[in-house]
């Protein structure tokens, strides 16, 4: 009977969050059918790991954590010597399907190239707090950090981001 309430309620989580973590992996490896697979993979191990959880982070938190490490660990499998060169320096810029591209304008096509080409911190940063809208708190929690660390990392990753963009030919008062 437990495993059909934990059947019951990955389903149900699903429902509620499957988009959101599927876009939150999407916007840090840049390849839709590796998010989807990664996605899936994110609930797989919830399942597998229902038991752990506790209830002192909400589910949907638990959930960004679990497909936060799972596409770290993709990434360690699939790129070990580049995973460790990126964790220091850059995410390569990732190759956009045509639909992507099409429904992105010009600012939001600067954003997402330039973002991609930020260190990690500062990406998952300002992904989790300023596209996701996730708090301090609930971000901190995520990503294990402190409150401090995410306000000092949003503050460096938003000013590398503008300077960025603006590399990338984003002119904010034309826009």
């Amino acid at each position: 009977m437990e495993e059909e309430l934990a059947k019951e309620k990955i389903q149900q989580w699903y429902g509620l969050y499957s988009d959101e973590i599927y876009r939150f992996i999407l916007m840090m490896i840049g390849d839709h059918a590796e998010a989807k697979d990664l996605m899936h993979d994110t609930f797989l191990r919830a399942y597998n790991g229902l038991a752990s959880f506790e209830g002192k982070a909400s589910e949907k938190n638990w959930l960004y954590k679990i497909a936060r490490n799972t596409t770290i660990d993709f990434q360690r499998k699939r790129r070990p010597i580049q995973y460790v060169v990126e964790s220091f320096t850059t995410y390569p810029s990732a190759e956009r399907c045509p639909e992507q591209l099409a429904t992105l304008g010009e600012a939001e096509e600067i954003l997402y190239r330039s973002l991609k080409k930020l260190k990690r911190p500062y990406q998952e940063v300002i992904i989790l707090r300023k596209i996701k809208g996730l708090t301090i708190e609930e971000t901190a929690e995520i990503l294990n950090w402190n409150e401090s660390k995410v306000k000092n990392t949003l503050f460096r990753g938003l000013a590398a981001l503008k300077q960025q963009m603006e590399k990338e030919g984003y002119n904010h008062e034309t826009a």
